[in-house]
């Protein structure tokens, strides 16, 4: 075989060697982002918990893969940098359930806790326009996740009236009654009555 054929050979080993190590690295990477279990734990041995959370000691990986096997169980890295590395028992399957339904729980809490209130002041002697205004605003506000705050201030002489105020609100709830739940009824303070509205949720 002359020079150059050689050197055209060798450049496509050397591409596929390259191509290969490439795939190995991005396999290993999508792998990294879950625990290595059972058969893909490398350590000779391991620190190793039970099931309940009690310690067994250091064991070769040989007789961890044993104990966790007989336990019914898979035996899970969770700690690749303790010296020796540290597994757990456990039941894989069930533990990354849990784990994705308590980070789905979190998510959720937090976007409850991110929630704005926005405030709409009504009156007693709102008019028809003003009345629209505020409910088509207040309705695209709670669509997007938000809740309401609706509140009518009595002024002189309404105070002896306050179920007015009350069926102000209650129109105001029923007119966005695709989009929202009342989450506080009216309740007066002071002058004041306010209502809370919540976004409806889908079933």
């Amino acid at each position: 075989m002359g020079y150059k054929p050689f050197l055209r050979l060798l450049l496509r080993v050397d591409t596929f060697v390259s191509t290969f190590l490439l795939l190995e690295v991005s396999i290993i990477a999508s792998k990294s982002k879950e625990s290595l279990i059972n058969d893909q734990i490398r350590a000779k041995e391991v620190m190793v918990i039970g099931p309940n959370g009690e310690q067994l000691g250091t064991k070769g990986i040989k007789d961890a893969l044993t104990l966790a096997n007989y336990a019914g169980f898979d035996l899970v890295l969770i700690n690749p940098n303790g010296n020796p590395p540290v597994c757990k028992i456990m039941d894989y399957n069930k533990f990354k359930y849990e784990n994705k339904k308590r980070t789905k729980e979190n998510l959720k809490k937090q976007r409850e806790a991110n929630l704005e209130m926005k405030e709409y002041r009504l009156s007693v002697t709102i008019d028809v326009h003003d009345f629209d205004t505020r409910v088509k605003n207040s309705a695209k506000y709670l669509e997007k996740g938000h809740k309401v705050k609706a509140t009518v201030r009595f002024k002189g002489r309404e105070m002896a009236h306050p179920e007015l105020g009350k069926d102000v609100l209650i129109r105001f709830a029923n007119a966005q009654e695709s989009v929202a739940i009342i989450e506080q009824q009216p309740k007066l303070e002071g002058r004041i009555m306010s209502m809370i509205l919540g976004p409806k949720k889908e079933k």
